[in-house]
């Protein structure tokens, strides 16, 4: 079920226009997909297993062959797949049911956006209902690959001289002792975040898993504050890169989530563990609507972080580091409130005392073993009030009356 401001656009569609991609799952998906040789089978099992839900083609299944394969396997698996579609004839495209759409192109400058259009068009046509799907570049992207002033021009035109369904970017922080691009990476969310709200579509983004370039290998924590992050800003979507990991001068390391030669390095498991959770919150996520959201920082005034939102006050342990937090909020589509709290800190746990505005029997979590709603659990019933516990860089899901 779509939050209520994707069901409200669909509805509002015109008689006469093409049916438009409607989002019925949360995307969990990735860069680079496997080889399609021999070993296809046992690699979409792979996937499945791992708890993704979307698989992006172009790598390994890129024409007619492989393409039907890969539909196969992903509707085996319960899988949606986006069909490389570049240089192929619309009418050409394979469809079915495990099809969400087709890769129509990666990083367009603004030069590329009536020719955009026309092929958004011309498949949205040809395949009512399916996603023409294109990421863009991050903010950290020159002027000149942009082709506009200003990366919130860049965004903003995009969408109206495109018209996608689904707004996506990458954007690949730095975690290095010496530079942090986590603020960088929460205003690039913040802008899709409202752009999307304003066009009335989900939002993806692609984040960093492998080492490459100037960036580290990231550690599990730095995987879950990615990912949770996203959430917390309201995407719809995060996509690893790279699942496999890619040839050329640019990756001598490796690292993906799987090796060249199709062995697992540990992101496969980390990511299995991730995308669970993910997954469990899925089919509450797709309810909800963004209405903001608040960063609790080491030097913050707690309370006026907090204020307005449904956690009426947070409090340390005196042996504890400061809060770090980033709080999202969110109305649910049943009218309920929604908050996902989330430990910005990929070095310590973060153990607050919290409060809600509502009493605590009314509230409830979502369970990221099961996606059930469960009673608040207090994690140090001998101390004063209701204590939460978030492991570096998790984030945790609350339903507020």
């Amino acid at each position: 079920m779509m939050g209520t401001i994707f069901v409200a656009l669909a509805m509002l569609q015109g008689a006469d226009a093409p049916e438009r991609f409607v989002q019925d799952r949360f995307a969990i998906g990735f860069w680079v997909d496997p080889p399609a040789d021999e070993k296809m089978a046992e690699r979409y099992e792979e996937i499945a297993d791992a708890n993704f839900t979307v698989v992006l083609g172009g790598f390994g299944a890129k024409d007619a062959k492989t393409t039907k394969r890969q539909l196969a396997l992903c509707k085996k698996h319960d899988l949606k797949a986006l069909i490389w579609a570049v240089g192929m004839p619309a009418e050409e495209l394979p469809e079915g049911s495990a099809c969400w759409g087709y890769l129509v192109r990666d990083e367009p400058s603004a030069a590329d956006f009536p020719v955009l259009r026309q092929r958004v068009d011309e498949l949205r046509a040809a395949h009512p209902g399916k996603l023409a799907y294109i990421n863009l570049f991050p903010d950290y992207a020159s002027a000149k690959a942009l082709g506009t002033d200003t990366y919130a021009e860049h965004v903003q035109r995009f969408l109206d001289e495109v018209d996608v369904d689904v707004l996506s970017m990458d954007y690949y922080p730095i975690f290095t002792p010496s530079a942090d691009g986590r603020d960088g990476y929460c205003g690039n969310l913040e802008l899709f975040r409202q752009e999307s709200m304003r066009k009335g579509i989900p939002f993806w983004n692609f984040f960093n898993v492998m080492p490459y370039g100037p960036h580290t290998d990231p550690t599990e924590a730095q995987l879950r504050w990615q990912a949770f992050t996203s959430v917390a800003y309201g995407a719809k979507g995060v996509l690893y890169f790279c699942y496999w990991t890619p040839q050329g001068g640019e990756f001598p390391k490796g690292g993906a989530i799987l090796r060249t030669d199709g062995t697992r390095t540990r992101h496969y498991e980390q990511a299995k563990r991730l995308n669970g959770a993910l997954k469990s919150y899925g089919p509450t996520l797709m309810q909800l609507t963004s209405t903001g959201v608040r960063r609790v920082a080491p030097s913050a005034d707690v309370a006026a972080a907090v204020a307005g939102s449904p956690i009426k006050s947070l409090v340390k342990a005196e042996v504890d580091p400061p809060l770090d937090l980033l709080v999202g909020t969110f109305k649910h589509a049943d009218g309920r409130r929604a908050v996902m709290l989330n430990n910005y800190s990929v070095t310590y746990s973060s153990w607050p005392t919290v409060e809600f505005d509502a009493p605590h029997e009314k509230v409830v979590e979502i369970d990221p073993k099961t996606g059930r709603e469960i009673a608040l659990y207090d994690e140090s019933p001998d101390m004063p009030g209701l204590q939460l516990s978030l492991d570096s860089g998790e984030g945790r899901l609350f339903l507020v009356p």
